[in-house]
């Protein structure tokens, strides 16, 4: 059943057309992946689902509700939380107050274990709790980013170029807690540029072409798309 279905948006800066016609769905249990070019409105598309940018036309359905005029945050208490590019977290916090604001739309009594949970999965976070976020290695602001994220016990977490930046066996690790999650039962809407790497991981996938759809398939599809190679893969 699809959890997300996104229907047919425009999205606009300004008379800037950025988002044509996108329709896609994430359904339940699922790793979907958006990749393309730098400016072909993977982010816009994510901020937009997520409440920050609303379309023109077209529609957001999650969980079988339309998020029309709904306020981020609300959408983040309807269990969609992303994690957004370049990490956004909170320089000046330590670790753990990062985390707590992560769990503001949460229940009081369940952001302990929710914390616990992150540090499980975490376990450079745990160590470094008491500390100031912005002296964290980049790899370990990206843990901090989806763990931040994770506190809202999302049942859609959305990914925003989370190996941006990192070393290759950062983003391996950061791939490998993709795969985690996954197989911990979490839905992921992933956005990124190493489509390598993202359609590895991926049970469906998407390319992005100047704001439109230009190509869907299985993530394995899209790896062995000669169009796909040539123009992401360096193939």
């Amino acid at each position: 059943m699809a959890l997300l279905e996104v229907n047919d948006i425009h999205v606009y800066y300004g008379s800037i057309h950025a988002v044509k016609g996108v329709s896609f769905e994430v359904n339940e249990g699922e790793i979907v992946t958006l990749i393309g070019a730098n400016g072909a409105g993977k982010s816009t598309v994510l901020n937009t689902i997520s409440g920050l940018l609303h379309p023109r036309s077209g529609s957001i359905v999650f969980n079988g509700k339309d998020l029309k005029g709904v306020a981020p945050h609300k959408i983040v208490q309807r269990g969609l939380a992303q994690c957004p590019e370049g990490r956004r977290i909170f320089l000046q916090m330590t670790v753990e107050d990062n985390l707590e604001m992560g769990g503001f739309t949460q229940p009081g009594a369940s952001v302990a274990p929710e914390m616990e949970d992150v540090y499980r999965r975490f376990p450079r976070l745990q160590e470094r709790r008491k500390q100031v976020a912005g002296t964290l290695s980049g790899g370990e602001q990206q843990m901090l980013a989806m763990g931040r994220a994770l506190m809202s016990k999302p049942k859609l977490l959305m990914l925003d170029e989370p190996s941006m930046g990192l070393a290759p066996i950062l983003v391996e690790q950061i791939f490998d807690i993709i795969k985690e999650l996954h197989a911990a039962g979490t839905t992921i809407l992933l956005v990124e540029q190493n489509a390598q790497a993202a359609l590895s991981v991926a049970d469906r996938a998407y390319v992005l072409e100047t704001g439109a759809i230009s190509l869907s398939g299985t993530g394995k599809e899209l790896m062995a798309s000669d169009q796909v190679r040539k123009a992401y893969l360096g193939g």
